[in-house]
C-alpha cells in the first residue's frame, strides 16, 4: 500500500472569480479525498494555484484598464480566498506567475526540446484583426467539421472530443468581441504527439480502474493525435528557453503548456517553502506513490493525454528515446479523477453567458458545507448534474437540517440534559449492538468507496448510518426512559457513539460541521484542520499569497473511536440552517429565477 498520494488539482484561471460549477469538477472532490487519505495515515500532497497567463488575461485587463499582472494579482487573490472559504486543504495553492513556475516549465521545454518531441512549424494562427493579437484556441468557437456542432472550440470539439485547429472550425468567431478571426502563417514550435503516442498508448491500456468516461474519451484521442503548438504570438507568458527563440518578445510559451507543468512546479515550491528541497522526490520519482488528478470534463485531454505525453517525452520514453530531463524519471498519473457538468436549471455554468453562481456569493449567503454536501451527494460525479434552488432548499432541509443535524441535537441535548457527560452504558440489547455493528462496519464500505473516489455512493452510505441512528432513538424512545436510568443512559450511550461515528464518516465532506460536532462532544483541539493563507516571498519577484496548512496535528482519523465515559458534553448549537422553501421558487436576491 502507497504511503504517498499526491492530489493534483486542476487551476483555476486568473480572469474572474470561479463559479460553483468548477469546485463541484476539481475543488471539493480533491479535498475529500485528500481529508480522506490524511485519515488513513497517507502522506499526502495537495497541490494547485492560479493560471494567469495567456491571451484571455489581456482581454480582461483591457476591459478593466488593468495590466495582466494586476488582473492576476487581482483575481488569486479573489480565487484563494473563495477556495479558502471552502475549506479545500491545499498543501500549496499558488500560482503560474512565479519565478520558481517559469524555471521549471522552462527546464521540461528544454528538456522536451532536446529529447526530439518539440519540432519547428509553420501554421496558419489565428489573429484578432481589431487587436492584432493571438486568439486563443479555446476564444474561437465554431461548427465542428466532424460532428457539426455548434459550440465547437478551436482546440476541440466537447462534443465528439476530436483535437482541433481554429482554421478547421466552419464559420469561426472570436468568444471575446464575435468577430471574425484572420488567419496568418507563422512559425511555432509543436509538442510531437505522434512520436509519443505508442508509448502513451501502452500506458494507457494499463489503466483499467479509471472512469469509464475518462478511459473511453482517451482512447478515442490516442488514434488521432497529431502535433500541438507549445508556443504562441504574445507577450504574456513564459519566455521560450531556445536558441533562436528566447530573444523574441513576442512569442511566449503556451498557457495549457504552462498550466499543466505547475503540478509539480508547485510540488517543487511547496518542498523548498517545507525546508526540505528534495521531499517533493517522494511525490514524484517514487514508484511506489500514487498521482489523483481532478478536474472537469473539459480537462481531460489535458490530464490523461498531453500531460502524461510530456511526462513521456521529458523521460525520453517516446519513439525517439532521450534523456531523463533534471528533474529525474517522473511517474506518470495513476489516476484521472474527473467529473462532468454541473449545470444550473438545464443550461452549462458560463460566465460569459451570465448563466453563473459564484463561489464567494453562495458561501457568504449559506456557508461551505451546504455546498460541499449538494456537490457530493448530487454533483456531476458521472454525469452532468443539474443545480436547482429548489434541490438545493430540498437537500438542505431534508437531508442536513432533519436529518443529520436533527440527530446531533437531540442526542447530545438529551444526554447533556439528563447526564452532562458521556453517559455509562449497561447491558446492551440486540437492537444498541446491530446498530454499533453497523455503524462500525462503515468504515470499510465508506473507504473503499472514498479509495475508488466515488464520492457519491460514499456520502450516501454514511447518511444510510445517520437514517439507521434516528430510527434507532425513534423506536427507543430515551425520553420515555426517566424511571429506567440505566436503560436510558444505554441509549443515550449508543446514539452518542453511532453520532461519533458517522461525524468521522462525513468529516471529510463536511469538515466545518464535523468540527463543531466533535467539540460538542467534549472533544478539544482540532479535529478537521482548515487552510490558512499567507503572504510569501520569493528572491527577486514581488510577494504573493498562497493557501496552505498544517493537516499532521488534526485529530480525525479513519476509525470508530470509543467515546470516553464520563467526559463533559457541551449543549450544541444549530449545525445547519434550515432554508425558507420559497428560496427554491425565487432564488435568492443575487441570483434570482426568470
Amino acid at each position: 500500500m502507497t504511503s504517498h498520494v499526491l492530489a493534483a488539482v486542476a487551476w483555476p484561471y486568473a480572469n474572474g472569480p470561479r463559479h460553483i460549477g468548477h469546485v463541484s469538477g476539481f475543488g471539493v472532490p480533491s479535498d475529500v479525498f485528500s481529508r480522506y487519505q490524511r485519515m488513513m495515515g497517507k502522506n499526502v500532497l495537495m497541490v494547485s494555484g492560479t493560471d494567469e497567463h495567456g491571451t484571455a488575461i489581456q482581454v480582461q485587463a483591457d476591459k478593466e484598464g488593468l495590466t495582466p499582472r494586476q488582473t492576476a494579482d487581482k483575481y488569486h487573490q479573489v480565487i484563494a480566498g473563495d477556495l479558502q472559504n471552502l475549506g479545500l486543504t491545499y498543501d500549496l495553492y499558488t500560482r503560474t506567475t512565479t519565478k520558481n513556475h517559469a524555471a521549471v516549465v522552462q527546464e521540461l521545454f528544454r528538456a522536451l526540446h532536446a529529447n526530439g518531441y518539440i519540432v519547428a512549424k509553420t501554421q496558419m494562427g489565428a489573429m484578432s484583426p481589431s487587436t492584432g493579437r493571438t486568439l486563443p484556441d479555446r476564444y474561437i468557437e465554431g461548427t465542428c467539421p466532424h460532428c457539426g456542432y455548434d459550440g465547437a472550440r478551436g482546440d476541440q470539439c466537447d462534443n465528439c472530443g476530436r483535437q482541433l485547429d481554429p482554421i478547421e472550425l466552419k464559420n469561426p468567431r472570436s468568444r471575446i468581441n464575435g468577430e471574425t478571426p484572420q488567419f496568418i502563417e507563422t512559425e511555432h514550435l509543436f509538442l510531437d504527439l505522434p512520436a509519443l503516442s505508442e508509448a502513451l498508448g501502452s500506458w494507457l491500456e494499463t489503466r483499467r480502474d479509471w472512469r469509464p468516461n475518462v478511459l473511453k474519451y482517451s482512447a478515442n484521442l490516442i488514434s488521432e493525435l497529431r502535433a500541438r503548438p507549445v508556443t504562441r504570438d504574445l507577450d504574456w507568458g513564459i519566455p521560450i528557453p531556445v536558441d533562436g527563440w528566447s530573444d523574441n518578445s513576442m512569442k511566449r510559451i503556451y498557457v495549457w503548456f504552462d498550466a499543466v507543468v505547475g503540478y509539480l512546479s508547485a510540488s517543487i515550491e511547496w518542498a523548498r517553502r517545507s525546508g526540505n528541497p528534495e521531499a517533493w522526490r517522494e511525490w514524484w520519482t517514487n514508484p511506489d506513490a500514487a498521482s489523483y488528478y481532478f478536474m472537469g470534463k473539459d480537462n481531460i485531454t489535458f490530464h490523461s493525454v498531453i500531460w502524461p505525453a510530456m511526462l513521456l517525452g521529458a523521460n525520453g520514453q517516446g519513439a525517439r528515446g532521450g534523456t531523463p530531463s533534471a528533474f529525474g524519471s517522473l511517474q506518470l498519473p495513476t489516476e484521472i479523477v474527473s467529473s462532468e457538468y454541473l449545470t444550473q436549471s438545464g443550461s452549462k455554468f458560463s460566465t460569459s453567458r451570465s448563466t453563473v453562481l459564484y463561489v464567494g456569493d453562495f458561501l457568504a449567503e449559506y456557508g461551505p458545507d451546504a455546498l460541499r454536501y449538494f456537490i457530493s451527494v448530487a454533483g456531476p460525479e458521472s454525469q452532468d448534474a443539474d443545480f436547482t434552488w429548489d434541490e438545493f432548499v430540498r437537500r438542505t432541509n431534508t437531508e442536513l437540517v432533519n436529518e443529520w443535524g436533527n440527530l446531533v441535537n437531540r442526542s447530545i441535548s438529551m444526554a447533556h440534559k439528563n447526564v452532562g457527560t458521556i453517559p455509562t452504558p449497561g447491558t446492551l440489547t440486540d437492537s444498541d449492538a446491530t446498530l454499533l455493528a453497523a455503524s462500525a462496519g462503515a468504515f470499510t464500505t465508506v473507504g473503499n468507496l472514498l479509495e475508488r473516489c466515488r464520492f457519491k455512493a460514499a456520502i450516501t452510505e454514511s447518511m444510510r448510518v445517520v437514517s439507521l441512528a434516528n430510527k434507532y432513538l425513534s423506536e427507543q424512545e430515551p425520553w420515555k426512559l426517566k424511571g429506567d436510568p440505566e436503560r436510558r443512559d444505554t441509549v443515550l450511550n449508543t446514539a452518542l457513539q453511532v453520532v461519533s461515528d458517522a461525524n468521522t464518516l462525513l468529516t471529510p465532506f463536511l469538515p466545518h460541521a464535523s468540527q463543531k460536532i466533535h467539540e460538542a462532544l467534549g472533544g478539544t483541539g482540532v479535529w478537521a484542520a482548515q487552510p490558512d493563507m499567507v503572504t510569501v516571498d520569493e528572491e527577486g519577484a514581488p510577494s504573493y499569497p498562497v493557501l496552505t496548512g498544517d493537516y499532521t496535528a488534526q485529530q480525525a482519523r479513519w476509525t470508530s473511536t470509543p467515546l470516553p465515559v464520563g467526559r463533559p458534553l457541551v449543549k450544541p448549537s444549530p449545525l445547519f440552517t434550515k432554508l425558507d422553501d420559497t428560496l427554491g421558487e425565487t432564488g435568492p436576491s443575487w441570483a434570482p429565477i426568470v
